[in-house]
């Protein structure tokens, strides 16, 4: 059945329902700041001073319709998010320029199949080639032309891997972290966001890690370990609708 731009029983709507992949809202955010003309354009275009997590939550919500949402709801919303985009421009950057685009969306994709990987349980190759086959709706309705966009899994990969190895995290995009993990949490969550803070850390790309400046070592790397095992253990035990309450990213 086909109610909106996926099919119910499509690998994009299984992933994203995991509530657990919200677990990579931070590394994706901080993969988007790692560009520096993406930071540059949050810093002068957002509340992120403010309100560090509210563009990662609209960007959820968004996702979030465009995934499960009707047809004309996806479309919609695909709408709302160039008309913003128009306005956000700058000295180097244009928010609707297709590479920036691209950027934005391929932390999203790599996130979720990360993700969803080490806290529910490993994806097929074929699965993981559909899951990013999907993608490519998605990327081009919110104007990612085709032919911009990688051709196939294995192709998307290698851009991965390429913009991690060659992006250089501005001291703009390490103040923007900064504000994500030192000042965004009240003191009572701060244990639970310490642990978030933590996951993210361990989730991002070693490259963009140490560039941020994050410590990172063989004990906090077994707490992340610990956390995927325990994870993939339980989720098959808990009851459906307590496992996609909260929709993640994707």
């Amino acid at each position: 059945m086909t109610t909106g731009l996926f099919a119910d029983d499509s690998v994009t709507r299984r992933v994203n329902s995991e509530g657990v992949l919200g677990l990579g809202g931070g590394r994706a955010l901080l993969m988007q700041l790692a560009h520096p003309a993406v930071a540059e354009g949050v810093a002068d275009h957002s509340d992120f001073e403010t309100d560090p997590f509210g563009r990662l939550r609209r960007t959820i919500e968004a996702e979030t319709t465009l995934v499960f949402g009707t047809v004309e709801e996806a479309h919609a919303t695909a709408a709302r998010i160039r008309a913003v985009h128009e306005r956000v421009t700058g000295a180097g950057y244009q928010a609707n320029d297709p590479e920036l685009l691209l950027w934005v969306h391929a932390t999203l994709v790599d996130t979720a199949l990360r993700v969803y990987t080490r806290f529910v349980r490993p994806l097929r190759r074929n699965e993981a080639e559909a899951y990013y086959d999907e993608s490519t709706r998605l990327a081009e309705l919110l104007g990612v032309p085709l032919h911009r966009q990688p051709g196939d899994y294995a192709e998307f990969r290698s851009y991965v891997r390429e913009m991690v190895a060659t992006l250089e995290v501005s001291d703009v995009a390490r103040e923007l972290a900064r504000k994500i993990f030192r000042e965004s949490a009240p003191w009572v969550v701060s244990p639970a966001f310490a642990l978030a803070e933590q996951i993210t850390v361990g989730l991002l790309p070693r490259p963009l890690r140490v560039q941020y400046g994050f410590r990172w070592d063989r004990p906090r790397k077994a707490v992340l370990l610990a956390a995927g095992a325990v994870s993939r253990a339980t989720l098959p035990w808990v009851p459906s609708p307590v496992r996609r309450a909260v929709v993640a990213i994707g």
